[in-house]
């Protein structure tokens, strides 16, 4: 195997490697509903993060867009291919980190994801897909065109669901009682 095909190759067993794990750990490899859905726009709803897409797909795009970002400014003299590899390792680590029953119950207990019991294995492979896409759009884009995109993608989902990347960062992290209530609606 050649060196250029080396980091396609990880990349590649990178989601593998994700998907078996969160399959090991009890994700359901796919919704508990017995189906697959393109796109799932109920945030409130025993079947959220369970199908291909939904409201929080975005937000994995914006983490291709900053992932993309991030490693041009910091690994600049590792080639495209490398730091999308890189870029997939930090992702994958994520939806495995984001899927263990401690994170889980951390965001049933400060959000207002009563419902959530974790991503289908599905959802966090369509999420890092979602990831790699963005990594992509940032590689094509001006600057200014990617922070337009993160913005808007930002406003979008605060508006129409309450959460967004930052919210969600923010609520994990920092959850504050006056957010919990203003996402409850």
């Amino acid at each position: 195997m050649t060196d250029s095909r080396l980091p396609h190759v990880l990349t590649l067993a990178i989601i593998a490697l994700a998907a078996f794990w969160l399959w090991q750990v009890g994700r359901v490899p796919i919704c508990a509903c017995g189906y697959v859905k393109l796109w799932h726009g109920e945030t409130v709803s025993s079947e959220n993060s369970q199908h291909l897409t939904d409201w929080y797909t975005p937000s994995h795009l914006i983490h291709g867009l900053l992932f993309y970002g991030l490693l041009h400014l910091t690994a600049r003299r590792l080639s495209f291919a490398w730091r999308l590899t890189l870029a997939t390792l930090i992702e994958a680590a994520w939806e495995i980190v984001e899927n263990s029953e401690t994170v889980i119950e951390r965001y049933r207990s400060v959000t207002i994801a009563l419902d959530y019991y974790g991503d289908s294995v599905l959802n966090s492979v369509a999420d890092i897909l979602a990831m790699i896409a963005g990594f992509f759009l940032a590689r094509i884009l001006p600057v200014w065109a990617s922070a337009a995109l993160v913005i808007f993608f930002e406003a979008v989902t605060t508006w129409l669901i309450r959460d967004g990347l930052a919210l969600n960062i923010l609520m994990l992290l920092w959850p504050l009682d006056a957010v919990k209530a203003w996402q409850a609606g």
